[in-house]
Formats: structure tokens, C-alpha cells, sequence
């Protein structure tokens, strides 16, 4: 590790007051401080965001959910408030990463970083969510732009995520042994008006996508044989020593089968 200055802000105009071109916010450091140590990234100051009450905690009125940004996934996972209305979502919070990393990692950190291989922006793609930060609200498909990529503009921050909570969903992902990043990972959401969405990630190219396909056909029969008539193109799909384009696009189906079997 190096020098570096540390911010504690106590609420979110004091760290948009912080930012700058040389800093960097921190929330969980599950992703930043592995790579500050590996000299990947090199700030010169840290805002701190675990302190600021503002980012944290679920809220559920009705169908309406609001998650603070600072909300880990083990709290995600727990809620019982967003399991009556959400369980898929729980679900996804529940297969991140391990017990520590469930305890100290944030859903804004997660969606902020957008690992290609990252739970939450399938979770939240496949909702439709909307992304809260100090500066604006941005849909999920226009929040995620590529791969470690969003539309956030520097010094902006997340500090919230907002839904209405779907008739039914779910999440499957064929998990990486060792790290349990996904593979492959598929959300699945059937929303109030019928429509349905389907997000991938672990699998993309370009980092996590919707399969309009797989949408259309789960908006006539939302059963897993619905998704046999369906393809995924390989050629859009990433190769590495974990797995092919071919092998992921086989696992795109399988996983999205499960997902729809786990929602209904």
C-alpha cells in the first residue's frame, strides 16, 4: 500500500464536496482495496461512505422498494420486509461472494464497480430499476454501458436503488468454485403489466445484457420449456479459461430455466 488521505463524511453533500479528479469513494472495498494493494489503483485520498445513515437500509411501501446504497448484501439477503415482496432479489444477495464479503460489500459499490461477472446488475437490469445518485435518476439500461463500465460522470455517487417489486422472479448462476463470481448468471422478472425481463451476466462481452428472445417467449408462457425455442449467439459471449462462448451459451438457457423454475 501507499499514502493516501482518508474522508469520513457524515452525510452525502459532504462527500459530493470531497470529490475530486484524485479521490476515490470507498463503500465496502471488497473490489477498490484489492486493487490499491495490487497497485491497480492509486488515489490519493479515500471517502469513506459506511458512515453516512443516508445511504443505508431497505424501505417497502406496497409494491415500492428503496434500497440505500450502503446496504450490504447480507442485509439485502435478510430483509424479511423485501423477501414478501422480492424473494428472487434476496436470493441474488445470498449467493454473493462469501459470509465476509456478504458483510462488508454494498449494492452501490457492486452496481458502481459493474464487474462483468457481478449479481447485482443482473438483479437490478432485470427489474428495471432505477438508479438514485446525488446528481440525477438513471434507468438500469441506461445505468450499465459496458464492461467495469456506467454512466456515472466522475465525483457522482450512488445513493440509492428503487423498484416496483415484480409478480415473480428469479436468479440462478453457475457459479466459479473458487472466487463464486458467476459464470454464468440469469434474473428473471415477470413485472405488474406482464411484461418480462431477462438479464444475464458472468456471460457478456460487453458485461450484463438483456435476451430479448428469452423475454418475448417467457411473456406468452413464463414456463421454463418457454426458453427450449430460443437461441443465444455465442459470437456476443466471452471466452476465458473458465469457459468458452459455446459453453456459455448453453449455460444461458440452463440458467435461465432454473430461474423462471425458481419464481414460479
Amino acid at each position: 500500500m501507499y499514502a493516501t488521505t482518508y474522508h469520513r463524511p457524515k452525510s452525502i453533500e459532504e462527500a459530493g464536496q470531497l470529490a475530486s479528479e484524485e479521490a476515490m469513494y470507498l463503500s465496502g472495498g471488497q473490489t477498490l482495496l484489492p486493487t490499491m494493494k495490487q497497485r491497480l489503483a492509486a488515489p490519493e485520498s479515500l471517502i469513506d461512505l459506511r458512515h453516512i445513515d443516508e445511504l443505508k437500509g431497505i424501505s417497502v411501501e406496497g409494491r415500492k422498494v428503496r434500497i440505500g446504497a450502503a446496504t450490504t448484501h447480507f442485509e439485502v439477503a435478510s430483509s424479511d420486509a423485501l423477501a414478501k415482496v422480492c424473494p428472487g432479489l434476496c436470493h441474488l444477495a445470498s449467493l454473493v461472494g462469501d459470509p465476509a464479503v456478504r458483510h462488508m460489500g454494498t449494492i452501490g459499490g457492486s452496481i458502481a464497480n459493474n464487474d462483468p461477472a457481478a449479481d447485482y446488475p443482473a438483479g437490478l437490469l432485470g427489474l428495471g430499476a432505477t438508479i438514485i445518485t446525488n446528481q440525477r435518476s438513471l434507468s438500469a439500461d441506461a445505468f450499465f454501458t459496458g464492461l467495469f463500465e456506467t454512466a456515472l460522470e466522475e465525483g457522482e455517487l450512488v445513493t440509492a436503488v428503487e423498484f416496483e417489486a415484480p409478480e415473480k422472479a428469479g436468479y440462478a448462476k453457475f457459479r466459479n468454485p473458487a472466487s463464486r463470481y458467476a459464470i454464468t448468471g440469469v434474473f428473471v422478472a415477470r413485472l405488474g403489466d406482464g411484461s418480462v425481463r431477462v438479464a444475464v451476466t458472468g456471460s457478456g462481452a460487453d458485461g450484463v445484457f438483456r435476451h430479448s428472445g428469452m423475454e418475448e417467449a417467457l411473456a406468452g408462457n413464463f414456463a421454463a420449456e418457454a426458453i427450449d425455442g430460443t437461441t443465444v449467439d455465442a459470437g456476443a459471449l466471452m471466452s476465458d479459461l473458465h469457459a468458452s462462448a459455446e459453453y456459455r451459451a448453453n449455460l444461458v438457457k440452463v440458467m435461465a430455466k432454473r430461474a423462471v423454475q425458481d419464481a414460479r
